[in-house]
């Protein structure tokens, strides 16, 4: 028996490192990048309809038109692989702020291709889902992987699962200022025609053994060039860097900001030093284990 309806989580993601590679012939550019769960998440509810088409319904942010939302397309493409044999309604409650950096609508794209799978009896194979999430955008196919800490490269298609690390205490910062991909990538590449070869690099697991490890470690291509044009966000890490982190880092292209520490109580302290001035805070928790099972309505 097919279930009518389905219910999953969809976190967000850190990139504790972050380099971005060179532009390819088809006009994207390759990424390396070390991902990590965090608890705080989306909610994504999937039901059966009659007919064939999907629509949604979206609280917490304003998503633009569904045709163009991701979770939309993710549930399509279940449906056109299984025969369009019934509809689906997707409700999303959003708590991951938008055009940050933390793969909010990646995530819920995930989320809807497995929750739509669930809907159509588990008919597509998990590498065919794999398959549609590297279709879908270059952090989808890590959301759907179930992974909560792995090594992504190439376009994000091609990932290396980790070992999860110890759950850690996080402050994520997001200021009042969205920063778009596309203009982030752009900033990137005027910033490297007058830049050198870059440094090396080796990873190897004790690099990545421990919260100490990582910061020594981690980096952000995108830092650099959104510091300089968006004052906003590097006060805000200025700030949050100087409540003594285990780690400090902006996610992605931006704008969120985090903080890992060694203990709730410091991340406490910090969230009260910081107060409001730099933008929204945020306290969460590194996973490590894939979010809670599906909530199934028979």
């Amino acid at each position: 028996m097919t279930p009518a309806a389905v219910t999953v989580e969809a976190p967000a993601k850190l990139n504790l490192l972050l380099r971005v590679l060179a532009r390819e012939a088809d006009g994207f550019h390759g990424l390396e990048t070390l991902f990590c769960l965090v608890s705080l998440a989306d909610t994504l509810r999937a039901e059966r309809r009659d007919g064939r088409a999907v629509t949604i319904d979206v609280t917490g942010a304003e998503l633009g038109r569904p045709e163009d939302n991701l979770a939309v397309r993710a549930a399509e493409l279940v449906l056109d692989a299984t025969g369009r044999r019934f509809g689906v309604h997707l409700t999303l409650t959003k708590r991951i702020p938008t055009r940050a950096g933390l793969g909010g609508g990646s995530s819920d794209a995930a989320a809807a291709l497995h929750a739509t799978n669930l809907l159509a009896g588990g008919a597509v194979p998990r590498h065919e889902l794999l398959q549609f999430a590297a279709r879908l955008g270059s952090d989808v196919p890590f959301f759907a992987s179930g992974a909560p800490f792995a090594l992504g490269w190439g376009h994000g298609e091609r990932l290396l699962r980790l070992p999860p690390l110890p759950s850690a205490p996080v402050l994520l910062l997001t200021p009042s200022v969205g920063i778009g991909t596309a203009e982030a990538y752009g900033w990137v590449d005027a910033a490297r025609q007058s830049a050198g070869r870059r440094g090396a690099l080796a990873l190897d697991l004790d690099a990545l053994a421990g919260w100490g490890d990582i910061g020594r470690m981690a980096g952000n291509d995108f830092e650099s060039p959104v510091f300089q044009r968006v004052p906003e966000i590097r006060a805000a890490f200025e700030a949050l860097a100087g409540t003594r982190p285990l780690v400090c880092r902006m996610s992605g292209s931006g704008s969120t900001l985090f903080a890992i520490y060694r203990s709730a109580r410091d991340r406490d302290d910090a969230r009260m030093m910081l107060g409001r001035k730099h933008g929204q805070l945020e306290a969460a928790d590194t996973l490590t284990s894939p979010p809670l099972p599906p909530e199934i309505v028979p």
